[in-house]
């Protein structure tokens, strides 16, 4: 069994990742130089955390207060940039560490305190999942932005976003289940079928390939991270 930090810290993850990716709607994100809003995501922080933790409300209001106050800097202060996402999800991972350092006994004393290993299996997979999948559409997002490529070719309304979270996914599954060659199968797919497109426009061919390839590698290495963690459980 891992030992209280771990455990505590895992929690805390936890419930950070369903109330950024998860909870987190377009809406809020949209309006939330709204101070309401960005409270209403702050509330959701506390609510999570506290599941997550299987009660421990004082900590679950510290780690929400501090959340409000990293999101306040990044969206008043910081241009919405991939360096400005990476930054704030640092703030957060750094609160978490520092949290589970100081109250590491916050699980143990919880809810979840007699089912400790079957929560910790499902909430390091399901982390994993959530973070190989939505946290990676921004962080890609960001990337791609940065590079100017006209498409006039018609397609399907977020066609793209899907593709990608759908990609990610499987990409994440085989890599939990022991068979990360399949992985060559699906680059190889995605390449067929992209393959008209790409070969008319050098410009479209290179911009699917970088997007493919952090993509691919976002999701291999957060997979490869949740299952050495699962391992350890």
């Amino acid at each position: 069994m891992p030992d209280l930090f771990m455990q505590t810290a895992i929690a805390l993850l936890t419930g950070h990742v369903f109330a950024d990716f998860v909870f987190q709607t377009n809406w809020i994100i949209k309006h939330k130089r709204r101070p309401a809003v960005l409270a209403l995501h702050a509330a959701i922080v506390f609510f999570c955390t506290a599941i997550a933790l299987g009660g421990s409300l004082q900590l679950a209001l510290i780690i929400a207060v501090i959340h409000f106050v990293i999101d306040a800097v990044k969206t008043y202060k910081l241009p919405d940039t991939l360096w400005a996402y990476l930054s704030d999800q640092m703030a957060h991972l750094v609160t978490i560490a520092v949290a589970a350092w100081y109250i590491p006994d916050a699980v143990a004393m919880g809810y979840w305190a007699d089912h400790t290993d079957t929560f910790l299996m499902i909430a390091v997979f399901t982390t994993g999942l959530i973070v190989a999948t939505r946290a990676g559409f921004p962080a890609i997002g960001y990337l791609m932005a940065s590079f100017s490529v006209k498409d006039n070719s018609e397609g399907l309304e977020n066609a793209g976003k899907i593709i990608g979270i759908l990609e990610r996914t499987l990409i994440y599954l085989m890599v939990i289940i022991g068979e990360p060659t399949g992985i060559g199968f699906l680059i190889a797919a995605k390449s067929i079928l992209r393959f008209d497109t790409v070969s008319k426009d050098r410009a479209i061919s290179e911009y699917v390939i970088i997007g493919t390839l952090a993509s691919f590698g976002w999701a291999l290495v957060v997979a490869f991270i949740t299952q050495t963690v699962m391992k350890s459980l």
